[in-house]
């Protein structure tokens, strides 16, 4: 079993940043891929980012990318999202989401196993 719990999120000009955490408790999370998603009021969840186990691998959503960087620390039992130039538009709660069979479909939300609560990330215009 693991449980996840996000931190880092805020309210943030246009064009600023923030870093979201994701700690993890249960010793097989660094055996795990990691998702961080978002869902804005009325909106579906939407895939942000993914990281393989050991943080060799990383994806991004073509609305993010070169904007956001996922990373991992294993011997902390942690994953960061680290958020730059942010836009009014990235308004949501974020999540981190572990997936332990590895899925292929890694933008696919259903596929993961465990959620946190979410972190809500606002930005001001």
């Amino acid at each position: 079993q693991v449980q996840l719990v996000e931190s880092g999120g805020g309210l943030v000009q246009t064009g600023g940043s923030l870093r979201l955490s994701c700690a993890a408790s249960g010793r097989l999370f660094s055996s795990y891929a990691v998702g961080w998603f978002r869902q804005a009021p009325g909106k579906e969840r939407e895939f942000l980012a993914h990281v393989n186990w050991s943080g060799g691998r990383t994806s991004y959503a073509d609305s993010v990318k070169g904007r956001f960087t996922i990373s991992r620390d294993n011997d902390k039992n942690m994953v960061y999202l680290q958020m730059n130039s942010l836009k009014p538009e990235d308004t949501a709660v974020y999540y981190c989401a572990a997936d332990q069979t590895w899925t292929m479909a890694i933008e696919d939300h259903s596929k993961y196993d465990y959620w946190g609560k979410g972190t809500l990330v606002a930005v001001s215009s």
